[in-house]
């Protein structure tokens, strides 16, 4: 079902990551990890009929116990990373040996091989929530560098509940979000404006069927000698126009510009022209790092998949769109359900997913043919 470079891994992340993924190939990582929530998540599966099943099997146990395997990774990251040893050995040390110690030792070995992979120019997108976040920001600026860091996203994943007796209600995630240098892939995002702002600051409407716009200074901020000419009568501001002649014209014949007028309709050279910027023209709000747009996905939602740590398409779909060009290579090596695969075959990149449940896969392969039937087949 895979191309060369759209592949699904049933397996170990670390071990596929080392066995099969060569350094700097891949150019965004979005990674959704368990969160060490001490909580087993049970999948409710559909009989043939479409009917509940009696049968639930655990997707995957989000619960970690320091042992063997932890100590095994503690002595691999001295060899590869002396500094991030250092600190690790110190988080080991106060925190104690227990569930939170061993999970971030599990996430420390993983990300410096997913450092590995990225390309110079590639992004990565951590998804985790307070319980350990404050410790991973510590890891990853050890292994990219403090300053690879770019943002704290926190994303608003549902509105209040009033479940919270003995703290205020926990309705966000955090996405820390790093690059591997400072020629990485960003393209900013827009999201639709806010309608106080509309309100606020587009009041015009020449009822010509072009919509709302507001004004805007034509005159330039610095000093332009060639910018200093006389337009429709009106005297250039001190340090000139903002546009040369040419572009003024043909503003002036697209309907762009608004000449001030006296009540008799002749224009008041008194004021200066400014120019319309039409609200259907704009990109929109730019989005910053406090997500508030992109709800979870609800009970009855469409693309719900009874998965219980799925994330919405529109959430994946920013992150690829911000951090990689069209036929790049998206990694997610917790690839769970599918999110970041299928929205990234909808935006054309390649993909690569890794999970270490047969259901995940399983699940993903039935995501991919039910949504594109054309291109994925049994």
């Amino acid at each position: 079902m895979s191309t060369s470079m759209k592949r699904l891994y049933y397996g170990d992340n670390l071990q596929v990551l080392r066995e099969n993924i060569p350094d700097e190939c891949i150019d965004l990582i979005y990674l959704d990890p368990p969160f060490n929530s001490q909580a087993n998540y049970n999948i409710l599966f559909k009989n043939s009929t479409g009917g509940s099943s009696e049968a639930q099997i655990t997707a995957f146990e989000d619960t970690w116990t320091w042992g063997i395997e932890s100590e095994r990774f503690l002595d691999e990251i001295q060899d590869i990373k002396g500094e991030l040893y250092q600190l690790l050995d110190l988080l080991v040390r106060t925190l104690g040996k227990n569930s939170l110690s061993a999970y971030l030792v599990m996430m420390a070995i993983r990300l410096i091989e997913l450092h590995r992979v990225l390309k110079s120019t590639g992004s990565l997108y951590l998804h985790c929530d307070p319980t350990a976040s404050h410790y991973l920001k510590m890891i990853l600026d050890l292994i990219f560098g403090a300053d690879k860091f770019r943002n704290e996203i926190i994303w608003k994943r549902q509105t209040a509940h009033n479940d919270a007796k003995y703290k205020f209600a926990d309705i966000a995630d955090i996405i820390l979000f790093y690059v591997k240098s400072k020629n990485a892939i960003f393209k900013p995002q827009y999201g639709e404006n806010d309608p106080e702002y509309i309100a606020k600051f587009y009041r015009h409407d020449d009822h010509d069927g072009r919509g709302l716009y507001q004004l805007d200074n034509m005159a330039s901020p610095n000093p332009r000698p060639r910018m200093m000419y006389e337009w429709m009568g009106f005297p250039y501001p001190v340090k000139g126009w903002r546009y040369q002649q040419d572009t003024m014209q043909k503003l002036h014949d697209e309907g762009r510009i608004y000449y001030p007028t006296k009540p008799d309709g002749s224009f008041d050279f008194s004021k200066r022209p400014r120019l319309k910027r039409y609200l259907n023209e704009q990109n929109g709000s730019i989005v910053p790092n406090i997500w508030t747009d992109i709800l979870s996905i609800s009970a009855h939602a469409k693309e719900r998949l009874g998965y219980p740590t799925q994330k919405p398409l529109s959430l994946l779909k920013r992150i690829i769109q911000a951090s990689s060009n069209k036929d790049d290579i998206v990694l997610d090596p917790f690839c769970g359900c599918g999110t970041a695969i299928h929205a990234a075959e909808n935006l054309g990149r390649n993909w690569i997913g890794i999970d270490i449940t047969h259901l995940a896969i399983a699940l993903i392969e039935k995501r991919l043919r039910d949504a594109f039937p054309n291109k994925f087949i049994e």
